[in-house]
């Protein structure tokens, strides 16, 4: 190649990371590269930041996958020092991954665990995707009923009230005028009910696989018919897909979703992604008061002590805490596993898990406890 046609030293940083872009996923046509570094030439950048301003305006990555720009934007011009500054901020993924331990090699691509039968410590990060299929009659039936059948809890705001608590003074008084001052009837308020929050966790590990399309297909119908639901995903890292479920088309959402989530049919290390769940506080709010769900087989591969103990921190903010594992297969269920016989004092509930229709019927099931 000629001397002319040779890219400029300078402009080399800017092409090769379009080039990691695209090594991604990430659609990049040739002249949105050219108007990067025209971008980069007119700004003159004199931070970082410019730069990363103008692939965003020129690359233009998609909304849903806006962190993982951002992540690849810090590996490639930071290298080690974004690595060191991830844990400090304030991001929708904790990153779980132990570094330079050398204990555990990750499994190669064809030995990951493909029978999803076993629980494994190691990472492995991979992209799921998930095949469109009809909607079962369980989700119809979560999708139909929840309005009406979800847990509540008491508000502070007063409603009138056949019978009630409270006295309803302003009415009792304003009916008196009308009856030359006697009070015939006195009136009655009753505190509203106001739907109560869900947070609802889903194992994504190898030792879930059979189970993890279902789940989250779960977890976008719980979204889209009530409106004060968290979803987080956790094998080795902890993610929020709350946003990504949020879309309305169940295709659309999960690809999202699985855009977001980087350690499908991982290792195993629920106490850990616990901890860093507790460990932020805009995180444990959303389990402050709300109804918390578990679905996990519980094949803890980590320590047993911090499962233990952040179940029990969780229990204390919770209303109330279900695990529900496919492990649970008759009415009186016992565990047999380390971790499970850890947490089961803390749980309020540990059912079966095993299917779209019995994780619907326990999440209906809420509906009937007394409000708090």
């Amino acid at each position: 190649m000629s001397d002319d046609l040779q890219l400029p030293r300078a402009a080399r940083i800017f092409v090769s990371f379009v080039a990691l872009l695209r090594a991604n996923g990430f659609s990049v046509a040739p002249e949105q590269t050219a108007s990067f570094l025209a971008a980069i030439e007119l700004l003159g950048p004199r931070s970082l930041e410019h730069i990363r301003l103008a692939g965003l305006a020129t690359l233009a990555p998609p909304p849903e996958r806006r962190a993982t720009y951002d992540r690849l934007f810090d590996i490639h011009f930071r290298g080690a020092e974004a690595i060191e500054q991830a844990e400090g901020e304030d991001e929708e993924t904790v990153r779980l991954q132990e570094e330079g331990r050398g204990e555990d090699e990750p499994p190669l691509t064809d030995e990951a665990n493909e029978s999803g039968l076993a629980a494994a410590r190691a990472e492995a990060l991979v992209e799921r995707r998930f095949a469109q299929a009809a909607t079962s009659d369980p989700l119809r039936k979560l999708s139909r009923e929840a309005a009406r059948r979800l847990p509540r809890r008491r508000g502070h705001r007063r409603r009138r009230a056949r019978n009630g608590p409270f006295a309803d003074l302003r009415r009792t008084l304003r009916d008196s005028v009308r009856n030359d001052g006697e009070v015939l009837r006195l009136g009655r308020m009753r505190r509203r009910q106001r739907p109560r929050k869900i947070l609802f966790l889903i194992d994504v590990s190898g030792s879930m696989k059979a189970r993890t399309e279902e789940n989250m297909k779960l977890a976008h119908v719980l979204v889209q018919a009530a409106g004060n639901v968290e979803v987080f995903t956790f094998g080795t890292r902890l993610t929020r897909v709350t946003p990504a479920l949020r879309l309305k088309r169940r295709e659309q959402a999960l690809n999202a979703a699985s855009f977001l989530v980087s350690d499908w049919d991982g290792g195993t290390r629920i106490g850990d992604a616990l901890q860093a769940f507790l460990a932020v506080p805009r995180f444990g709010g959303y389990a402050r008061g709300a109804a918390v769900v578990i679905v996990s087989d519980g094949l803890e591969r980590g320590d047993p002590a911090a499962l233990r103990d952040a179940v029990a921190k969780l229990s204390r903010r919770a209303w109330r805490v279900s695990w529900l594992t496919p492990l649970a297969t008759s009415p009186g269920f016992t565990p047999q596993t380390e971790a499970l016989i850890a947490i089961q004092r803390f749980v309020d509930d540990l059912v079966d898990g095993g299917s779209s229709a019995a994780v619907v019927a326990h999440l209906l099931s809420l509906g009937t406890r007394r409000a708090a």
